[in-house]
């Protein structure tokens, strides 16, 4: 049988997920098979689309997948997804590193709210929970999102929310880029391709 992202992912929902996705991520996880799968990793695809990290990218995030410690009562959000190689086999320890804008569309500058790193479990997943960022200038709201894979390039992108009001007037929105949501909108999902090694 012929393989694609869907069997892979199949089987993929179907395993435990990594010790660093507990507590609500896990609950998080065990939902994400309902949400519609983002643009499609067949075998020889192309690898998702690059962008601009944008003037805001500080190095040395910390490593964690939960960035709500300093959430207060701003509305909560979670991303996930898998990494994939244009094989469409998962990739193990890729580096995924996010960052964002808070509910005021501001970055933090100074320190590390709303930035960290983790590295994929062994199918592959990747997952963090943060805060819905919003929109500021002339900028849809959007996720900055780096990808490396363990001895591969660095995959630099942004992630977009369909239907997001400002979205017709960001030059940079690519509509590729856009996560697919849960029915409540409070969870986002996008699988990554990287160049396979």
């Amino acid at each position: 049988m012929k393989q694609t992202r869907r069997t892979v992912l199949q089987s993929l929902l179907a395993a435990p997920p990594a010790m660093i996705f507990t507590g609500s991520s896990a609950h998080v996880w065990a939902q994400l098979s309902a949400l519609p799968l983002t643009p499609a990793c067949e075998t020889g695809s192309v690898s998702t689309p690059q962008q601009t990290q944008g003037p805001f990218y500080r190095p040395n995030a910390p490593q964690r997948n939960d960035l709500t410690a300093d959430a207060g009562s701003r509305r909560r959000f979670s991303l996930r997804g898998f990494v994939f190689d244009t094989g469409c086999r998962p990739v193990p320890e890729a580096m995924v590193e996010i960052w964002h804008a808070d509910e005021r569309g501001e970055y933090d500058n100074d320190g590390y709210r709303w930035r960290a790193y983790q590295l994929t479990d062994d199918a592959g997943r990747w997952g963090f929970d943060t805060i819905l960022t919003q929109h500021y200038s002339f900028r849809t709201a959007h996720y900055h999102i780096r990808v490396q894979p363990r001895g591969g390039e660095v995959l630099t992108t942004q992630l977009y929310f369909p239907d997001h009001p400002r979205n017709h007037g960001d030059r940079l929105f690519d509509p590729r880029l856009v996560m697919a949501l849960d029915d409540d909108r409070s969870t986002g999902r996008f699988d990554f391709v990287v160049p396979s090694l």
